[in-house]
């Protein structure tokens, strides 16, 4: 939290400050993660564990959350560039407060299926606005000099610091009941509402309304802006090894996956301490294509120290050491990766099309994680040698720098 406030007062290494309306925004991205997260962690055992659901079916509905959240981000980008981002926001923190609260007391799994899907659809409407507007606001920030990847790491930094203050405010809700935990995320999002009620503008200079149709067209025929989708989705690819290679390699080194709570919070402690002085390091000496490609050689490096290490069969403190630098590499290419990837979408974007060039990069590079997920698992499962799947899965980061669109 030190460093997301250093950053507020300093985001572009200058003594010029952010716009109230940048101020805004990073903050709110802060209140998005701390309330999602503070009750998503904790969906799955509530639906496993208290309500009885099959293994199958709080995976079913895991997947529609996740569709109805990504999948929907293009939707949720249109509807801002159409209508502006005050009325697209507000309505997602409304229907966030509904979805919450219904998740609550939802005992019937048509309840919870309506509830999650709510949930995701707001998200669906808020990220786009709020990360479209950002990385606009941030464009016009460098034409006075700032940095738009730094105002992006920022941004990146506030969501990581949500993300892990909402799990801790969550597990010590969860001491009363789940109930109590949708409630209190439903609250923030009531703060968040009213917050945004009286400070977003009804209007933001130099963002002009665009109709909705159309843009789909030459989106599709723009490949330098589907290249980026597909290696940010290569990214998220190898980011999502988080929650699927990573927990196997765990419990096969250490005989449990408890240390894997341990390995995530050296994440996000990276990113909230470490982002911004990297992103300062190498925006000084790096354009956003060669970021990009450190940022994949670093992932790609994480994986290649788990394939050398794994022959080996180390077990306990030792063998958890590759598990460590894996998490700290693909921290690090995080890092460059993914302030870069929004920084670079004003540039292929169409004019006043932000929102649904911002939504897309998430909808796209999510369809990508979806199918490379399906195969990855197949690649874990085929008992192949030990190293294999780990140098497969370092090749894809490394393949997906030559995707990457050129000056």
């Amino acid at each position: 939290m030190t460093s997301l406030s250093v950053g507020l007062r300093k985001a572009d290494g200058g003594t010029r400050r952010l716009t109230p309306l940048l101020r805004l925004l990073i903050l709110t991205q802060l209140a998005f993660n701390i309330g999602f997260f503070a009750v998503l962690p904790f969906l799955s055992e509530h639906l496993g564990q208290s309500m009885g659901m099959a293994g199958w079916l709080v995976g079913f509905v895991l997947g529609l959350r996740t569709f109805s959240q990504q999948g929907l981000f293009v939707v949720g980008g249109a509807l801002a560039d159409r209508y502006g981002i005050r009325p697209v926001v507000l309505a997602g923190c409304a229907l966030r407060i509904v979805g919450f609260a219904w998740l609550g007391y939802a005992r019937e799994t048509w309840a919870v299926v309506g509830a999650v899907l709510m949930i995701g659809f707001a998200a669906a409407l808020l990220s786009p606005a709020v990360e479209s507007e950002v990385a606009r606001q941030a464009v016009v920030l460098e034409e006075t000099g700032g940095s738009r990847t730094r105002v992006l790491a920022l941004f990146t930094v506030a969501g990581q610091a949500g993300a892990f203050v909402g799990p801790l405010l969550g597990a010590l809700l969860l001491a009363v009941d789940f109930r109590a935990v949708c409630l209190a995320g439903a609250g923030i999002f009531v703060l968040v509402l009213a917050g945004h009620v009286w400070l977003l503008p009804q209007h933001i200079p130099g963002r002009a309304h665009t109709r909705v149709g159309g843009g789909m067209r030459a989106l599709l025929r723009n490949r330098r802006f589907l290249a980026l989708c597909c290696a940010y989705g290569a990214y998220l690819l190898a980011y999502n090894q988080l929650y699927l290679a990573l927990p196997a390699e765990v419990e096969r080194a250490a005989g449990s996956q408890a240390p894997l709570a341990w390995l995530f919070a050296l994440s996000s402690l990276l990113v909230v301490t470490a982002q911004l002085p990297v992103t300062r390091w190498v925006g000084g000496c790096l354009t956003l294509r060669r970021s990009m490609t450190a940022g994949l050689l670093l992932i790609a490096a994480g994986f290649a120290v788990v394939a050398v290490a794994r022959p080996a069969g180390l077990t306990g403190t030792t063998g958890l050491l590759p598990a460590a630098g894996f998490v700290t590499l693909l921290t690090l290419g995080q890092m460059l990766v993914a302030p870069v990837a929004r920084a670079w979408v004003p540039d292929l974007a169409e004019e006043g099309r932000l929102g649904l060039y911002t939504g897309a990069l998430s909808s796209v590079s999510g369809l990508v994680v979806l199918v490379g997920s399906a195969a990855t698992g197949t690649l874990l499962d085929m008992g192949l040698p030990v190293a294999v799947p780990w140098l497969v899965l370092a090749a894809v980061p490394a393949a997906a720098i030559g995707l990457l669109p050129r000056p």
